[in-house]
């Protein structure tokens, strides 16, 4: 079923686990995250973004996604991954997306709240529930020159940019980063539990393929209610074609779908959501646009 991340998100900070946004773009990877879902009984976010639209038609890969939502018995939400600007976040929404991020992270303060409130007060009157970014993570680089001039989320600032705009849940930076991590990732738990403290809403955690495990189910202890997954779901599918090079490409996609379907299992037994999903009876049914 489609459902509001929102709801989702606040059932998953009051249960203590995390939800699962996985960003996806082909076929594969919605069978095989979708495989994974169904078994586990999960609860789950669909995300896209801008860095797939090379690859894939937006407007038909929606529809595809929507689709297969409201087909499940699963409550899912089908959301816009960093959005840059109002156009982009409107296109999203008339695509089918029923959450989205407004990333103005890259901006100097003012200018982030000024940015991600006017995308709030748009979405809300029309129940599309927002994700914003305080500190910066970055585009993916490498692991040890970003943490040179790294943007930490400020505790201080968290709690007036989250009462300024209005925002549902909030995307930290704590030493997480996008793509695959060069060196050990340095994850600033001590930052989080101060965030933690000074809001309430649901806490978001970026770029956590290669993020140990350990400090997966801290984080979650800590307060993280939605957890990004992409890389590894690229990696699972990588592997899987290394593996069977001479296999014709009809049965070789069977082992990709399979390979991300186990990827998304570990993920989401990992995030405690397993279950989660046949408890959902009160969220918020979204209907289509």
């Amino acid at each position: 079923m489609l459902a509001s991340m929102s709801e989702m998100l606040k059932k998953a900070q009051a249960g203590r686990y995390a939800i699962a946004n996985f960003d996806i773009w082909n076929n594969e990877m919605l069978f095989g995250v979708m495989n994974a879902v169904e078994k586990t009984r999960s609860p789950v976010i669909l995300a896209f973004g801008s860095g797939f639209t090379d690859n894939t038609d937006i407007y038909y890969y929606a529809k595809m996604l929507v689709e297969r939502a409201r087909h499940s018995p699963m409550p899912i939400a089908i959301h816009w991954d960093h959005g840059r600007n109002m156009e982009i976040i409107q296109n999203a929404i008339r695509c089918g997306f029923n959450s989205i991020m407004i990333d103005a992270s890259a901006q100097e303060f003012e200018e982030n709240i000024r940015i991600s409130k006017e995308v709030v007060d748009y979405c809300k009157i029309i129940g599309v529930p927002v994700e914003a970014e305080l500190g910066h993570i970055g585009p993916e680089t490498e692991y040890e020159e970003l943490l040179s001039h790294y943007k930490y989320t400020d505790p201080d600032m968290a709690a007036e940019f989250v009462e300024r705009t209005g925002i549902d849940c909030l995307a930290t930076a704590i030493g997480n980063a996008h793509g695959v991590y060069t060196s050990e990732p340095q994850i600033n738990l001590d930052i989080l539990r101060q965030v933690r403290d000074k809001v309430e809403i649901p806490l978001v955690l970026h770029g956590a393929s290669g993020i140990s495990d350990a400090d997966v189910k801290k984080s979650i202890e800590i307060g993280i209610s939605k957890i990004n997954i992409h890389t590894e779901l690229c990696q699972a599918a990588m592997s899987a074609y290394a593996a069977n090079p001479d296999k014709p490409y009809l049965k070789l996609q069977q082992d990709v779908i399979a390979a991300i379907e186990a990827r998304a299992i570990e993920k989401l037994e990992l995030f405690g959501s397993c279950g989660h999903g046949e408890k959902a009876s009160d969220l918020q049914i979204v209907p289509t646009r």
